[in-house]
């Protein structure tokens, strides 16, 4: 049997091998809104949780929590219910749109800026290069046996990581109870096994992604890099590279001009400089997450040989083929695709905004007794048994006055009542729970004509007058 070829088994392979990236330290404009969002994002992360709210007496005063203990979402002076996960469904919505949107006008300007990802990757890399070097340092000690200096700078590295994910995997703990009380039990070691399986948890996926992982997240567990192009179009505003002026290329040679050649001496700087090392010189990629570091490495390399800036550049394909037909470029952000994303993020926006402040404090719930469905008594009348669940949302005992309606003649008692029978009866619920009365309703006999009758309970707040109706059914023997 013959033997494949070197060529035949590189072609038949189903993975390629992995290549550890060491992107080179770039100065620049993109370079610097990068370091600028990065500490704004790790400190909204971090101390967020710290933010106090006052919501009265007995309510946790933290200003963005999730309360898994008491089953609550607070954001602010916004308080979620277990049942009001629709706001939650919009909120996701919402940001959805926001990313399309964002696509549309600038590409992937979240996954180069704003994606947590991007950020702790780019912390992570600073470790390396403080401790390390730049770039050659860095590959030069990947490469060199394992000495005492390589140990160390190694373990230096490794343990800064570390600290970092764990910060990481604590501040993420704060959102889920009080952030200085649990930040106590978690110095003092008293914490909770929950809470110290979330802190390794969200820390260890910190210190795999950011630390090891880095751009194979973006190339295969994100999976934006795979539909990103259907949110362009050719005004989007992306990384491109003007291969009209900068080809042909070739290394720039002492004494030697730019007349009859392209501007782009091949010093492959763009390539070494982006963190998931493609060349944006072939076109734009997969792996391109825009973040603009390989603008900020041509412009330095434009600078030192006195050429125009620009090329590459954080542009649209409209205006790169206009500069190249010696047009004017002109960026186009107001277009059908951009107008319908604003008008959706409008309706959703407008739509949360007035369910919120809409948005009802009183829930029913009502459950009909179904053995026995009813009972007759002595003197011929109907009873039927309900459970009657109401649920106050607000943080202040309630009075509501209960009475019926669809049914001629009905009463109302209260089990635990000894007042009886009456045709409106009185409730008292506790502020911020959820009250269980066990009522029975009578009906005299001649009223009920069909073994399924509509009853509508009608509660009425007794402060405000705001009224609750709930329907369902009275049973009955029929006729």
């Amino acid at each position: 049997m013959n033997k494949a070829t070197p060529q035949a088994q590189q072609s038949t392979a189903l993975y390629a091998e992995t290549v550890i990236i060491h992107p080179r330290k770039v100065k620049g404009t993109f370079r610097t809104i990068k370091w600028w969002l990065m500490a704004v994002l790790l400190g909204v992360y971090h101390l967020a949780p710290f933010l106090r709210w006052d919501r009265g007496a007995g309510a946790p005063d933290q200003a963005i929590l999730g309360d898994l203990a008491g089953r609550r979402g607070y954001f602010f002076f916004i308080e979620i219910w277990p049942q009001e996960v629709y706001y939650l469904t919009g909120l996701l919505l919402f940001a959805a749109i926001a990313l399309f949107f964002m696509s549309a006008v600038a590409g992937r300007v979240w996954c180069g800026f704003l994606c947590w990802q991007t950020v702790y990757t780019d912390l992570f890399v600073l470790v390396e290069r403080l401790v390390v070097g730049d770039r050659n340092a860095r590959i030069k000690l990947d490469r060199d046996p394992w000495t005492l200096n390589k140990v160390v700078k190694k373990g230096i590295v490794q343990t800064v990581w570390l600290l970092i994910s764990l910060a990481c995997g604590i501040a993420f703990t704060l959102y889920f109870d009080d952030a200085f009380a649990t930040l106590k039990d978690i110095v003092t070691f008293q914490a909770s096994l929950g809470t110290w399986a979330a802190i390794a948890i969200v820390g260890g996926c910190c210190y795999l992604l950011a630390g090891f992982a880095r751009e194979q997240v973006c190339l295969y567990m994100c999976p934006y890099s795979r539909f990103q192009s259907a949110m362009f179009d050719e005004h989007s505003l992306i990384i491109s590279y003007e291969a009209w002026r900068g080809e042909p290329r070739a290394p720039a040679r002492k004494g030697q001009g730019f007349e009859g050649r392209g501007h782009c001496i091949d010093c492959k700087m763009c390539v070494t400089s982006c963190p998931t090392g493609i060349d944006i010189r072939e076109g734009l990629q997969m792996g391109c997450i825009g973040c603009g570091l390989c603008i900020d490495a041509c412009n330095s390399m434009m600078d030192r040989y006195k050429l125009p800036r620009g090329l590459i550049s954080y542009d649209s394909n409209a205006n790169l083929l206009a500069r190249e037909k010696g047009e004017k470029a002109q960026t186009k952000l107001v277009r059908p695709r951009t107008l319908i994303y604003t008008g959706l993020l409008a309706v959703i926006g407008v739509a949360i905004v007035i369910m919120l402040s809409t948005r009802h404090t009183v829930e029913v719930n009502v459950l009909h007794e179904r053995s026995p469905l009813f009972v007759q008594l002595s003197d011929g009348s109907i009873r039927n048994g309900y459970t009657y669940k109401v649920l106050n949302m607000v943080r202040k005992d309630r009075a509501f006055s209960l009475s019926i309606s669809g049914v001629p003649g009905a009463t109302i008692e209260v089990v635990g009542d000894d007042s009886g029978k009456k045709e409106q009866t009185s409730l008292q619920v506790p502020g911020d729970d959820v009250t269980a009365f066990r009522l029975y309703v009578t009906v005299p006999e001649a009223v009920v004509q069909n073994s399924k009758t509509p009853l509508t309970f009608v509660l009425t707040d007794t402060a405000d007058g705001h009224v609750v109706r709930s329907e369902t059914l009275f049973a009955g023997p029929g006729r």
